[in-house]
């Protein structure tokens, strides 16, 4: 079928919206009408180069809409159903039997190339193939076709616009906070970054009940909707030194903090400002053989620095559980979202890089 879809030619290209042709669904694909579509920052890192995509791609990896069609193997799905899309994992290595899919051993072949894991592709522009399976679906798109794995009901009403995000950057951060690192009620959590992930983590948080909450952000604007979103404290980096700060509203040292910036100096504040036993999970993104140098002796002391991918999340049972917060009133992640046609998506990207929104997100 014809669709409409954003697709970076070559690394470092602008995205140009193009007219493609879609493969029907295989087996156990369905093809997904696409309602609306988170950008991430890893979407901006794959354009750049700095993942293995094949180009020329289509991105986009937060993908929500309803079903159109299914494959003959299908039997989760049926035409009409309404689904949020999310990564792809074998479902058989052992991260994947025990719970852990984020970590797949084949994680990098079924989500960072570009291609569905067989090196194939169901896009196809007038001068030949386009990668369009990246994480899984390529949802910078009118439609897509997913394994029926990567889609993941929703109950119906849902104004399903919002719901993209839940697949990645919101579960990132609501997960490191819920299912990585497992923080209860009267723990203490410095988060560094407040952007979508980082107020994600907030959230979480302040519904787990942690005592104190401490954002770390450079943009004043961003520590305002931390305030909002359940953080109890805020500190502006740039104007006071986050380590010190975050020492004297947690004497001792925090429980936990998250580095959401992808920083190595960053990341090296997240850890000096731990308690003796204390967790820093590191969520933030690099580019390949980016190195941080860490205090040696602040790690015999106990600290554990954790890599966190997803959130540590199995998003069939997580995405649910964030939808059920959100309607509760316990989890307002819609204060992230700013909405886009498809076709702004350059000025999406634009306004996600200079930070005037939080999290982008495209309208077919």
């Amino acid at each position: 079928m014809e669709i409409q879809a954003a697709v970076v030619e070559q690394a470092g290209s602008p995205f140009q919206i193009q007219d493609l042709r879609l493969d029907e669904p295989r087996e156990t694909e369905v093809l997904v009408r696409v309602m609306g579509s988170g950008i991430c920052h890893t979407d901006l890192a794959a354009a750049k180069g700095q993942l293995p995509v094949v180009f020329p791609a289509v991105l986009g990896h937060e993908g929500a809409g309803v079903v159109d069609r299914v494959g003959s193997r299908v039997t989760r799905l049926k035409p009409g159903d309404e689904v949020v899309l999310t990564w792809g994992a074998c479902g058989v290595c052992g991260a994947c039997r025990i719970g852990r899919p984020a970590h797949c051993d084949r994680f990098f072949k079924y989500n960072l190339t570009g291609r569905r894991p067989d090196g194939t592709t169901p896009l196809r522009g007038r001068r030949g193939e386009i990668s369009g399976a990246f994480f899984g679906q390529s949802s910078f798109a009118s439609h897509v076709v997913v394994d029926e794995r990567n889609a993941v009901p929703v109950p119906p009403g849902a104004l399903l616009e919002r719901l993209g995000p839940l697949g990645c950057g919101v579960m990132t951060g609501a997960g490191a906070v819920v299912c990585a690192l497992k923080a209860g009620p009267g723990s203490s959590l410095a988060v560094f970054g407040a952007g979508a992930v980082g107020l994600s983590a907030v959230m979480a948080a302040a519904l787990s009940g942690c005592d104190p909450i401490i954002a770390v952000d450079v943009l004043a604007i961003r520590l305002e909707m931390a305030r909002e979103l359940g953080a109890t404290h805020t500190v502006q980096a740039g104007q006071k030194d986050p380590v010190g700060t975050i020492r004297s509203i947690c004497p001792g040292g925090v429980d936990f903090s998250l580095e959401c910036v992808g920083d190595p100096e960053v990341l090296s504040q997240a850890v000096a400002c731990l308690r003796p036993m204390g967790v820093c999970g590191l969520v933030g993104m690099t580019p390949p053989g980016t190195r941080a140098f860490l205090d040696m002796n602040t790690l015999l002391a106990g600290r554990t620095v954790r890599g966190i991918v997803e959130g540590d999340a199995v998003p069939h049972h997580f995405i649910p559980r964030m939808l059920a917060w959100h309607e509760a009133g316990r989890f307002p992640f819609h204060k992230l979202l700013s909405f886009y046609p498809l076709s702004h998506i350059q000025q999406a990207v634009k306004d996600m890089r200079d930070g005037r929104v939080i999290k982008p997100v495209l309208i077919p």
